[in-house]
């Protein structure tokens, strides 16, 4: 490949902590004019180096900085990103998407950050591991354990994305990964890359990433599996073909590199019975299909391809659906007032779309609304005309009267293209939404709760989320085709089998889970979290006096015995109006089979607790914030003594505050030793 524009720029990658770009490149273009953007290529690019400076380099620097830390770092930089979206909106506008589908990339991006920022700091703890669940007793006298513990993995974190999302598709694979502690690599598609260019441009102009955290490479990068190892994690956008070879690589299959893919969905959106059109539920249905057909010109892995709904209600929704193209659709250049639809990313893509509809049309669908003639577009002068340089395509409705049609359940025109089916029963929308062989999300869009159960009931196995769509949500609810942070991104089967973004779920990722097992000591020592039965240290000054630079794990205070008399029982109930019987009436608590008669009330004895551990003079405790994991275990009598046992657990500082929450265990025991209640308590403490 050559460059024959010398005035056009060869974009560049960032490598080894230097930007570096090739002699020559394959040409980019603007979607909607055809002019010439940039020559994107990677010939003679050191990907060998730029893995072993990831594994090193960018592992020791993310390895010195903790979860909290690391959260503090993409908050930064989402902050960064937001004081310049609108210099990566302008280079959006030539990738052919309007300014609504540039949120949805670019803030829809930088909301990844800003979201990991927070869960990080909220969810994980200021420490670099993270512990899985509640500990296991392995044996009988509490003097052997196991525990699930996730550490980071060595590696580098290798992301290969789509052209569809140039930044959103890159930050929402960095910021977990980044969160976990891996460094990553991420390699865009090249229609795009000049966007995600420019973002990794800012991101590293900001100064705010440890150095080698962060490397990309324009263009293409065939073999790059063969320089990975069990070590690291690959991220992979895209269609199926592709996502197949890449899973048949010998280093998958022998060596253990993982693998997670996000390919070609079939996702599709089911009509209620009860969804009649005048229904909100039908109104918002219309609005959703509308709205994913057209949204990046229908370039989304998670748009609706197939509209399934009641036979007897296929020409309503081929007419509702056709209005409402007709009154939203604006067909043009983005940067023309008034588009509310640009070009597809490029004329090879439009190719591409075409020909698929072409195969579909051959297989049994005909064309409901929509035309796949040059369309006459807006351009950004102000006049109407068609674009023979442009990627343009008007979308199209398609309508199957066979709903069995093999073609209209195998193929993907990846474009401004929906496909009508109808169905029989609801038995028959499940079989029908299932046909797609697995699916990134299906909407159902309905208001009856036992439709909607036997419709998830069916379809769940087959998709990895699924929206449930009334009246009561259709202008809250997130949409169909977006993905949340928060929630799982990814499907089983022909979606590639993988999962992206779902809160921590998605940091744990590139982590590895190893379970250890050993004395209370040893796991007290490796997961920052006291354990019972390792060393604790009850001294002279009581564990509330010390700030956390003094306060250590297995600080504890073990109190006197308080007898609990009928006189304490009978007072509390009157006081608090909790007479339930067990603690009233010693006849009827004798006849229940948990209690030896009239007994104390559960939230008596833990405020007969606190009474015991408190140090009430101001100190270094600022608050209680809680109680976690309570549980009555044994019940006590009038005559009974408790006395309270309580033990600095796990102590977290926050990083931008002058405190940090200390998780204390609270064992409260009876005269013979027995475990009357077990719990953790939350405090906010000074850290001086």
């Amino acid at each position: 490949m050559t460059t024959t524009d010398t005035t056009t720029r060869v974009l560049s990658s960032y490598l080894q902590g230097a930007w570096w770009a090739p002699e020559s490149g394959v040409p980019v273009r603007d979607a909607a004019t055809g002019e010439l953007v940039a020559y994107v290529g990677a010939d003679g690019v050191d990907l060998a180096g730029a893995i072993d400076y990831a594994r090193s380099v960018g592992q020791a620097a993310l390895g010195e900085l903790t979860f909290h830390q690391r959260a503090l770092v993409l908050k930064a930089v989402a902050g960064h990103l937001n004081s310049i979206t609108d210099e990566l909106y302008a280079l959006s506008d030539r990738t052919g998407a309007t300014r609504r589908d540039s949120v949805i990339d670019i803030d829809g991006g930088i909301g990844v950050l800003f979201t990991y920022g927070s869960k990080g700091r909220r969810e994980l703890p200021n420490s670099t591991v993270y512990v899985d669940g509640a500990p296991e007793n392995l044996a009988r006298d509490g003097s052997f354990g196991g525990q699930h513990i996730y550490s980071r993995v060595p590696g580098v974190a290798f992301q290969v994305n789509a052209f569809n999302f140039p930044v959103w598709g890159m930050l929402e694979k960095f910021a977990p990964a980044f969160l976990a502690g891996v460094p990553s690599i991420v390699k865009p598609a090249t229609p795009t890359a000049f966007v995600t260019e420019a973002c990794v441009r800012a991101i590293i102009d900001s100064g705010l990433l440890p150095e080698g955290s962060l490397q990309l490479i324009t263009g293409s990068v065939r073999g790059f599996l063969d320089q990975l190892d069990v070590r690291d994690k690959v991220s992979f956008t895209g269609s199926a073909s592709t996502a197949l070879a890449l899973s048949g690589h010998p280093h998958v299959l022998e060596i253990g590199v993982d693998l997670n893919c996000e390919t070609d969905s079939l996702n599709a959106a089911i009509l209620g019975q009860d969804a009649e059109p005048d229904t909100a539920e039908f109104t918002a249905f219309v609005a959703s299909v509308v709205t994913e057909m057209t949204a990046k010109a229908g370039q989304k892995c998670t748009a609706i391809r197939r509209v399934i709904v009641p036979r007897d209600r296929m020409d309503a929704v081929t007419a509702a659906i056709g209005a409402r193209l007709e009154q939203r659709v604006v067909l043009g250049d983005p940067r023309a007032d008034g588009v509310t639809m640009g070009p597809l990313a490029s004329l090879e893509q439009l190719a591409e779309v075409q020909k698929n509809v072409a195969a579909l049309l051959a297989g049994g669908g005909e064309i409901a609304w929509g035309s796949l003639d040059r369309p006459e577009v807006l351009h950004a002068d102000g006049t109407v005309a068609p674009a023979p340089d442009g990627a343009f395509m008007s979308p199209v409705l398609l309508r199957f009267d066979d709903s069995d049609a093999a073609a209209v359940h195998d193929i993907e025109a990846f474009g401004p293209v929906a496909s009508l089916i109808g169905y029989d029963s609801v038995a028959d929308a499940v079989r029908l939404a299932n046909r797609g062989g697995g699916s990134l999300v299906a909407t159902i869009a309905s208001i009856d709760q036992d439709a909607v159960a036997t419709l998830f009931g069916g379809i769940a196995p087959f998709h990895g989320r699924v929206l449930v769509l009334d009246g009561s949500v259709a202008r809250t609810s997130t949409g169909h085709g977006s993905p949340v942070p928060h929630l799982v991104h990814g499907g089983p089967g022909r979606a590639g089998g993988g999962e992206e973004l779902g809160g921590i779920r998605s940091v744990l990722h590139y982590m590895q889970r190893t379970a250890v097992q050993g004395s209370p000591a040893v796991l007290t020592a490796l997961t920052e979290q006291w354990r019972a039965g390792a060393p604790s240290v009850a001294d002279a000054e009581h564990p509330f006096r010390k700030p956390l630079s003094r306060l250590r794990i297995g600080d504890a205070v073990a109190s006197e015995a308080r007898e609990i008399t009928l006189e304490d029982i009978g007072h509390f109930a009157e006081f608090t109006g909790d007479t339930f019987y067990a603690h009233t009436d010693e006849e009827a608590a004798a006849a229940n089979p948990f209690f030896p008669g009239r007994v104390a009330h559960g939230y008596l004895l833990l405020s007969f607790a606190a009474g015991l551990f408190v140090d009430p003079a101001p100190g270094p405790v600022l608050a209680n914030y809680g109680l976690e994991h309570l549980r009555f275990i044994t019940p006590v009598s009038p005559g009974d003594s408790v006395r309270v046992t309580l033990t600095a657990k796990q102590i977290t500082p926050r990083e931008t505050d002058e405190y940090g929450e200390v998780r204390w265990d609270a064992v409260l025991t009876n005269q013979n030793d027995e475990i009357v209640a077990s719990y953790d308590v939350l405090t906010l403490v000074a850290k001086e």
